[in-house]
Order: C-alpha cells, then structure tokens, then sequence
C-alpha cells in the first residue's frame, strides 16, 4: 500500500488556475497533490546576444522554492549569494523542456522566461514545474497571437512531465515525498503526447530491469495524458 492510499498508476489529485496572477503575460497556479507551484511567463522584444539576426527565439526557466516550501525552514538563495546545484539543474531541466516544444523560428526574435516558483514541496516539483510552466507559456503565446504579433502558432501538444519510481519492489507513479525520499529507483518522465522529450532515471536503492522501466514508461504515458487533458482544459 503507497502511504497515501492510492493505486500504483494513479496520480495525485491535480488542478490548474490560469491566468493566477494579473501582471504577467501568462501565469497559472498549479497544484498536484500537496506540491504546489506558481508559474509566470514573461515577454520579452530582443533575444540573448548570441542569437540576435538568426530569426530565432527563445524560450528559458529560472526555478525557486520558498523558503518555508518544505517543512523546515529553507534559506533563501538570493541571502547567500548563489543558486544551489539542485535549482540550476532543475530550472535547465525546464528550459530545455519547453524548448524542445516550441517552434522557435515561428516565436521570432523574442523571449519568453517562465519563473516557477514552489510555494508548497511534496516531491515532484520539477515536474510540476513543466505541466505548469508550458500552460503559463501557452497563454502567453496566445496574448502574442490575439494582438497580432504572431502569426503562426509556435505551441504544438503540451509539454508535460510525471515522476514514476519503484517503491517497495513496485512501479508507482507521481511519487510524493515519502515516496521520493524511500523510493529504489526514481524517474522524471517529460513526455509531449506520447513522445519523449527528456528521461532522468537512477536507481537510488538496487538496480532496475528493462521489465521494470518498461512498466514505468507505461505509468508515464497514462499519467501524461491526464496532465495533458488538464493543461489543455486549463487554456481552453
């Protein structure tokens, strides 16, 4: 039995409020399980210098936690100077994500930052931070097309992410933090429909067989499809 009662493949309750936040171009505030994270998307008219004249845009992340996120206190990264490991890791993660799911010749020479921010941490995060911050993305595409400026869509079909381990010998998806903490082998799966954009996996516990990473990519897929209905619904 997973600690909070659920079914291997089920995740965790999920919900998506767009439009969260009144000044940036796209926001949303998104919440699965007790992991909560808002997400903002900026637009900027100018590229970084290595890109200018290529007709090329650019789609980047920055990620953060508050400092009361998880259940102890947390400094926060600006007081000591520097971003952790872990934050640069993760808000790279996010970039390249949203990236590789936009038609950056069709975006145009301009850029678009989505900032997520973890108000509320209970594993899975980074994932999180996808599904949310392509639907503040997606909305603030859409701003850019209802005004004019875009002519033709640089979004295609979501792009999502699901956490998806072995705990206790068995597959489960959408690990939260007892889960996450205990889990033999953990995985962030960032799909777009039902292709793969990125896989981060390591066995944290025992090794794992092709069997059972098969399985696991299933749970993702299935996952995907839910998040991407709700991502979908929340921009509609």
């Amino acid at each position: 039995m997973r600690p909070s009662g659920r079914q291997p493949a089920e995740i965790r309750p999920l919900s998506i409020e767009a439009g969260f936040t009144r000044h940036a171009e796209g926001s949303c505030l998104i919440r699965m399980g007790d992991t909560h994270v808002l997400c903002t998307a900026s637009v900027e008219p100018s590229v970084p210098r290595w890109i200018k004249g290529s007709g090329l845009g650019w789609v980047t992340a920055e990620y953060g936690m508050l400092p009361r996120a998880t259940h102890t206190r947390g400094r926060r990264e600006a007081a000591a100077g520097k971003q952790s490991g872990r934050t640069q890791e993760i808000q790279r993660l996010i970039g390249r994500a949203l990236r590789a799911g936009t038609d950056r010749s069709a975006l145009g020479e301009r850029q678009i930052t989505v900032d997520c921010d973890v108000l509320q941490a209970d594993g899975g995060t980074r994932c999180a931070s996808i599904a949310g911050g392509w639907v503040a993305l997606r909305l603030a595409v859409n701003g850019l097309m209802a005004s004019g400026e875009l002519p033709h869509d640089p979004l295609g079909t979501p792009v999502t992410a699901l956490s998806c381990g072995i705990y206790r010998g068995t597959p489960v998806a959408d690990l939260d933090y007892p889960e996450d903490s205990e889990a033999d082998v953990d995985g962030n799966f960032v799909l777009q429909g039902e292709d793969l954009i990125e896989l981060q996996m390591s066995a944290e516990g025992k090794t794992f067989t092709r069997a059972e990473l098969d399985a696991l990519l299933d749970m993702a897929l299935a996952g995907g499809r839910d998040l991407t209905q709700a991502q979908l619904a929340a921009v509609s």
